[in-house]
């Protein structure tokens, strides 16, 4: 792999890159009416079964995503010249087939609502970028997320090519996000949270009941299967997720709560919270799963990641950081 991709950034996103394998997609699907397709190791002239040439970089792509790009956008990229390789050569669609070889190139973008929210920089050096996330902004480019995502809007306005969250916070969740300014420290501080080494609290604007006895401590175990939007709990296992819950104060049936992960399972908070029978406000996940468009920025989660706190991995000093932010809804507090 090249020290850096042969294609710059676009729109603050990195180039997609496909491997060629040993035997292409069309070979393995034997794609049918057109030539060539059958084996072909398209390096030392290899002909298929029936004697006609090695089979095309193009029809591996039509073949390898076939249902997910047409075969129409697959020639216009290429009469467009946006497949390069390694050198940053373009890849012409006769180009014959060569396993090992690499192909870089720009998606086409989807169409995304417009999020009418930026990410507030609360802190940056050289080494760390801190910011207090908007609800509604997903964290990293992903499905149909792309540039209205924190990274991709910072790299462009911060001309930080390299940024790179050190975590990760939900779409709907705002607050404090640590992000990487430069490859050199990206693991040192992302080790800090696969280590537990990071001081997390929370605030959350949820149902209220004086019959629960706070503080308390949840224990369960959580399971987020790939592809399931819905992360869910099994009984009788070992717990592999912890959340120490507090109130805050509670008035008009809501209560603020001050939430301290011990674990960070992927809606870890949300699904304690409904376990305990106080849902987070406007959850659309939990306990129910609803149906909400994705341009309605109406109802905010009111989940906040309000301080994080950790030992810097670099010079050793403690850090801390605080949102700015309030929950929407959140009830007003005695005196």
């Amino acid at each position: 792999m090249p020290a850096t991709p042969p294609l710059p950034q676009r729109f603050g996103l990195d180039p997609a890159r496909i491997r060629l394998p040993a035997i292409s997609a069309a070979a393995s699907a034997g794609a049918e009416g057109t030539p060539g397709t059958g084996g072909a190791d398209g390096v030392g002239g290899t002909r298929d079964d029936a004697g006609g040439p090695a089979g095309t970089i193009r029809d591996h792509l039509v073949a390898l995503l076939r249902g997910k790009v047409s075969a129409e956008r697959i020639d216009g990229m290429f009469a467009e010249g946006r497949y390069v390789d390694d050198a940053g050569q373009v890849i012409t669609a006769d180009a014959p087939y060569r396993p090992g070889l690499r192909i870089w190139f720009h998606r086409d973008l989807p169409d995304e609502p417009q999020a009418p929210f930026r990410a507030e920089v609360l802190y940056r050096d050289e080494r760390i970028v801190v910011v207090d996330k908007p609800h509604f902004l997903a964290t990293i480019p992903r499905g149909q997320h792309i540039q209205q995502t924190v990274v991709v809007q910072l790299r462009r306005e911060l001309q930080l090519p390299e940024l790179v969250p050190a975590h990760r916070l939900d779409r709907a969740t705002a607050g404090v996000l640590l992000l990487t300014a430069d490859r050199r420290y990206r693991g040192a501080y992302q080790n800090l949270f696969r280590d537990r080494l990071v001081h997390k609290q929370y605030r959350a604007v949820a149902g209220f009941t004086p019959k629960l006895r706070l503080p308390t401590t949840v224990t369960s175990h959580i399971v987020k299967e790939r592809g399931v939007l819905r992360a869910y709990e099994v009984p009788g296992v070992p717990p592999n997720a912890s959340t120490l819950i507090e109130l805050i104060t509670a008035a008009g049936g809501v209560g603020l709560y001050r939430l301290t992960p011990e674990t960070g399972k992927t809606h870890q908070l949300r699904l304690h919270l409904a376990g305990l029978g106080i849902g987070i406000v406007n959850d659309p996940f939990y306990p129910d799963l609803l149906d909400v468009p994705r341009d309605d920025f109406s109802r905010p989660l009111q989940l906040l990641a309000h301080t994080l706190r950790f030992t810097d991995p670099i010079d050793g000093r403690v850090r801390e950081f605080t949102s700015r932010q309030r929950l929407q809804l959140e009830p007003a507090r005695p005196g």
